[in-house]
């Protein structure tokens, strides 16, 4: 059966260390597992994808989309996070059981079911890796290879809630420059003192735009480095700061936003992680509203950042659990999902 079967894979996935960039293992054990089952696994790295049979090109294609790879596990943990423990209390605790693990054998199982079927749709599953990194090796490494995509379920630990929304994410690194000098007479010009106007700024500065499901854009300023020595005045001071979009600003159009406002020279990693949202009115928000599940927006990132197609983020699990000591999913919650999955794609229209 589906579920029992789903829970072996994953004991076997938690057994398997798979942090970022390391996921040989798991990703070995999932396709061999899964070729087993009469698939043709295809591989890129360490992204296994699944074409459901019947491609039909004068169909849309569904992606479900989840990932492999975990964070390392925090001090604390008082349970082994590789030894797969399930409790009398239907808990089975492991590093990535909740994130997003669950999610990956819950819409494998969910493939299954639906790929016997005949469906409107084109139905394709990946299991990806570096999704915790955001990593280029990931997702984005694969799209390209698939069908073009119509529309995607993330998988990931929301209750099995559809997230409509998602908050994107830039970090600055900002360089605040001043003039060194002997700190017991009056010379120099202190860097700190420069750049202490500008985290002022980003700790009070409001962005007009505020969403409804998502909240302002959010900036916090989280590190700093400054100085040599007591006695001399710093000539540089550095600091990150993280933001956290909504959905009507873009990463750029952000960043040229701050240029005009502080006199750091400021550099962004990244604009590859914007904010998404997608319509309650899509066919899948709407089924998945009649079956009593919520639309919300969610302040956590996630490969759906990378997706240019509409996407909701969906899966079994509690985002509290995630990247926590004695990390744990449910087992009726993985039941649950497989058959909530099926419940809503099976027949879905989704244009």
């Amino acid at each position: 059966m589906p579920f029992y079967e789903a829970i072996d894979t994953l004991r076997g996935m938690i057994s398997r260390p798979s942090f970022s960039r390391e996921e040989e293992e798991v990703a070995d054990y999932l396709q061999k597992t899964w070729q087993e089952n009469g698939f043709a696994v295809n591989r890129r790295g360490n992204n296994l994808w699944i074409l459901a049979p019947g491609f039909s090109g004068g169909k849309p294609s569904l992606l479900l989309n989840s990932h492999i790879d975990t964070v390392r596990p925090v001090a604390g943990w008082t349970k082994q996070p590789f030894a797969a423990l399930e409790c009398e209390d239907g808990k089975l605790y492991g590093l990535g059981s909740n994130d997003a693990g669950a999610s990956v054998v819950s819409m494998y199982s969910a493939f299954r079911i639906l790929s016997e079927r005949e469906q409107p749709y084109n139905l394709i599953f990946m299991a990806s890796c570096e999704e915790e990194i955001s990593g280029k090796g990931g997702v984005e490494s694969v799209l390209g290879e698939l069908p073009p995509v119509s529309f995607a379920i993330v998988g990931e630990p929301t209750g099995m809630h559809p997230a409509v929304a998602e908050k994107g994410l830039m970090v600055l690194d900002c360089t605040a420059t001043g003039r060194a000098g002997h700190a017991a007479r009056e010379e120099g010009v202190n860097a700190i003192t420069r750049a202490m106007k500008d985290i002022e700024w980003f700790n009070t500065y409001r962005f007009p735009e505020k969403s409804d499901l998502l909240g302002p854009v959010r900036m916090s300023v989280t590190m700093i480095n400054a100085g040599t020595q007591h006695n001399v005045i710093p000539d540089r001071c550095e600091f990150t700061v993280d933001i956290r979009t909504n959905e009507f600003y873009s990463n750029k159009q952000l960043f040229d936003l701050i240029r005009e406002h502080v006199h750091s020279e400021i550099r962004a990693r990244s604009f590859r992680l914007n904010s998404s949202r997608t319509d309650v009115t899509h066919p899948f928000v709407r089924r998945a509203s009649m079956l009593g599940k919520q639309p919300f927006g969610s302040p956590t990132l996630s490969d759906q950042a990378l997706m240019p197609f509409t996407s909701v983020k969906m899966g079994p699990g509690d985002s509290t659990r995630s990247h926590a000591a004695d990390e744990y999913i449910r087992l009726p919650e993985i039941r649950e999902a497989i058959d909530t999955y099926v419940c809503l794609l099976d027949g879905l229209d989704i244009g």
